[in-house]
């Protein structure tokens, strides 16, 4: 196995992740908050996620010059502060989500191997293709932990 596989791998297990912990809620409990005054919610990451991917993979590596998704003129708050409990915006959410998900596995799938050393910014904290694949897997691991902790709140599901 190569390296990109390995890491399109750990994102295709993280997404999964997503899935189960989101499964057969309401729209109610998906936009249901965490802790006062946090405006964390099921929802709201699944928005969060979206955007992660859509920056990372369609803004960054393909150099698409997209709006950012769920910030409207640069706020980032309301990608959770408008998760909001309708059944419209949860099928709005999954569905960006998903379609976002699919954009990024198109531009991978236009990645030789070899690609993961490209660096497009040496003076860039992450400026490679690694570094970029990397931080959505840290991303997606950094919130699987919120998604267990606000899933086991709402019904007390927990494990994978």
């Amino acid at each position: 196995m190569t390296e990109l596989e390995a890491l399109r791998r750990w994102i295709e297990d993280l997404r999964a992740a997503v899935e189960r912990k989101t499964d057969g809620l309401t729209a109610e409990q998906l936009a249901s908050r965490s802790v006062p005054p946090s405006q964390l919610s099921l929802l709201g990451l699944v928005r969060h996620l979206a955007q992660m991917e859509h920056y990372w993979f369609v803004r960054t590596l393909s150099r698409a010059d997209e709006p950012q998704l769920y910030v409207p003129d640069g706020d980032w708050d309301a990608q959770f502060r408008d998760a909001a409990p309708e059944e419209s915006v949860v099928e709005e959410a999954f569905a960006t989500w998903r379609a976002q998900c699919a954009r990024s596995d198109a531009v991978l799938d236009g990645l030789p191997p070899e690609a993961l050393d490209f660096v497009w910014d040496p003076d860039d904290r992450i400026g490679s293709v690694r570094d970029a694949l990397l931080q959505v897997v840290y991303e997606y691991s950094r919130h699987a932990g919120h998604l267990d902790l606000l899933r086991e709140a709402i019904d007390g599901a927990t494990g994978e």
